[in-house]
């Protein structure tokens, strides 16, 4: 659900980007028929989606991975130690980012996520932590889904404007003259 989220908001903004999800349990599996209601319902397509196993491989090019829960950071640091300043919980990133400020116009993304990371200890990702975790809606009803996918589409524009500048809001329209016809 993240990934479909997160690829309709840089789409809006004309943001080219890769993404893509992986995770620790299944590969090929297609997306649970509640979280694919549960974005059609926000007029997204999931039902094409199928899951894949993350790997060391994967985790080489991106600039920036985001897990969903704090096990799911472990493990990609397992596989690739060296990508530890690069991943983030989507929680832990938008909190850190608030923290640092959003990157601005100018600023590499390498020098941007090095604040990001400062200060970050892999011990700060042990156990489970309702700060960093975003709960796993599989196995429970469809307002649990509906819950997680509101939550994941407001962690996802945050995300988005940390990394590029947001969108700014359209101005409401100013009333002009009236369309109707003169008094004669």
């Amino acid at each position: 659900m993240a990934e479909v989220l997160l690829r309709q908001t840089l789409n809006a903004r004309a943001i080219a980007a890769d993404v893509s999800s992986a995770g620790l349990l299944f590969a090929g599996e297609p997306a649970t028929a509640t979280a694919v209601e549960t974005m059609a319902a926000r007029g997204l397509d999931l039902s094409g989606h199928r899951s894949r196993m993350i790997s060391p491989e994967m985790l080489g090019p991106p600039d920036l991975i985001i897990t969903m829960a704090r096990e799911h950071l472990r493990e990609v640091v397992i596989r690739r130690p060296d990508r530890y300043g690069r991943t983030f919980t989507l929680r832990e990133f938008v909190r850190r980012g608030d923290e640092v400020g959003p990157r601005a116009g100018g600023d590499a993304i390498d020098a941007w996520l090095g604040r990001m990371h400062t200060g970050r200890s892999p011990s700060d990702h042990q156990g489970r932590g309702p700060l960093d975790d975003i709960a796993d809606p599989i196995g429970r009803g469809p307002q649990i889904y509906g819950q997680t996918a509101a939550e994941l589409a407001v962690l996802v524009t945050r995300l988005a404007d940390l990394l590029w500048e947001p969108v700014p809001a359209r101005p409401e329209p100013v009333p002009g003259p009236s369309a109707r016809p003169p008094d004669l």
